[in-house]
């Protein structure tokens, strides 16, 4: 395992975490029941499944 050879900085350290930025999921057209959702591509089969049941 790597480990460093100095101490890295309070600053350094928010300064690398500060740039990290979520992505919005990527929305896909589902049928459930016969009306259109947009869910999660990920989440695309379990909604068809019937695993989860989409927000009105």
């Amino acid at each position: 395992m790597a480990v460093p050879k100095r101490k890295k900085s309070r600053s350094n350290t928010r300064h690398r975490r500060a740039q990290w930025k979520a992505s919005t999921p990527q929305l896909v057209p589902v049928i459930v029941d016969g009306a259109p959702y947009l869910a999660p591509q990920r989440l695309a089969k379990a909604y068809e499944r019937g695993l989860l049941r989409p927000e009105s």
